[in-house]
């Protein structure tokens, strides 16, 4: 097995018939089928199903066509990055967790938007996907607000980039005049982060010093859709103030409290490169 190999079965698998394929690739279709079986034999499971005129991968074909992927993406980091070692890099690829804050991701990245010479490549995803690609090098960044877990053999550098405030944040019309925090949790329907969040954690223990049972609007996984409840006055959202900065400077929503004891934590997290995206020393910096 060689990457030849890989890239015929690829092209086959994008084409889905030998034909096609032989003809982007400018070979016969006995060649191509030759060099076909020789990669089946290799790996030892046949690799497509025919269905007609047309070729179906089958299960081994899919996992095959995956791992494919994943080496030519590392390849062209690798022919990339020895070709721009000494300048400049001209793209990050950079992977947030799908329900991380838009606003803290503009804000990290806010050193390089705008500049000619750079090119900003944003994925989100989960954690999990984020930190394969991360991983396997098609990324070169991963953000998120839940540090991933270290040990003696993980390859995560995690960089601690923010820790921002958490308000009680709302239309202005939810909140009654003069009244303290514990009162104003007992009174006014709230709009939580679901429980399987740290800030969901600590917002639970508050209560439960407080002494309040809350009534519960709704509750979110994603913070732009805590954002958007808190607009359409589904309630008082638990939110770091970043997440609804516009709102707040624009007088659409206000805080009506700030809960002294919870914080959001931001991360960057990368991993030990030999050659690292230059354009990442300036966005981590502040931490270095």
């Amino acid at each position: 097995m060689n990457l030849h190999h890989l890239r015929l079965f690829r092209a086959v698998a994008m084409d889905g018939t030998l034909t096609g394929a032989a003809r982007t690739l400018n070979l016969s279709q006995s060649a191509l089928s030759t060099q076909l079986r020789t990669l089946e034999a290799a790996l030892g499971h046949d690799l497509f199903d025919r269905q007609g005129r047309g070729l179906v991968l089958t299960e081994a074909g899919r996992i095959a066509l995956d791992h494919a992927e994943t080496i030519f993406r590392t390849a062209d980091d690798l022919a990339a990055t020895l070709r721009e070692t000494g300048r400049a890099r001209r793209a990050l690829r950079v992977g947030a967790l799908a329900t991380l804050s838009r606003n803290f991701q503009m804000q990290f990245l806010r050193p390089l938007i705008g500049r000619a010479d750079v090119e900003v490549v944003l994925r989100s995803g989960a954690q999990a996907d984020l930190l394969r690609g991360l991983e396997a090098m098609a990324l070169d960044v991963v953000l998120t607000n839940h540090a991933p877990a270290r040990d003696a053999v993980s390859p995560w550098l995690v960089h601690r980039l923010a820790e921002q405030p958490v308000g009680l944040i709302g239309r202005s019309d939810l909140v009654p005049p003069g009244m303290g925090l514990r009162d104003l949790l007992g009174a006014v329907p709230l709009v939580l982060p679901v429980r399987d969040t740290a800030l969901r954690a600590g917002f639970d223990a508050l209560l439960a010093r407080l002494s309040v049972v809350p009534g519960i609007a709704a509750e979110a996984d994603d913070m732009a859709m805590l954002r958007l409840l808190a607009r359409e006055g589904a309630g008082l959202a638990v939110i770091p103030p970043i997440v609804v900065q516009d709102e707040l400077q624009s007088g659409l929503l206000t805080e009506a409290a700030r809960l002294d004891s919870l914080t959001e934590t931001f991360f960057a997290v990368t991993q030990q490169r030999r050659f690292p995206n230059p354009l990442l020393a300036a966005l981590l910096a502040p931490e270095a």
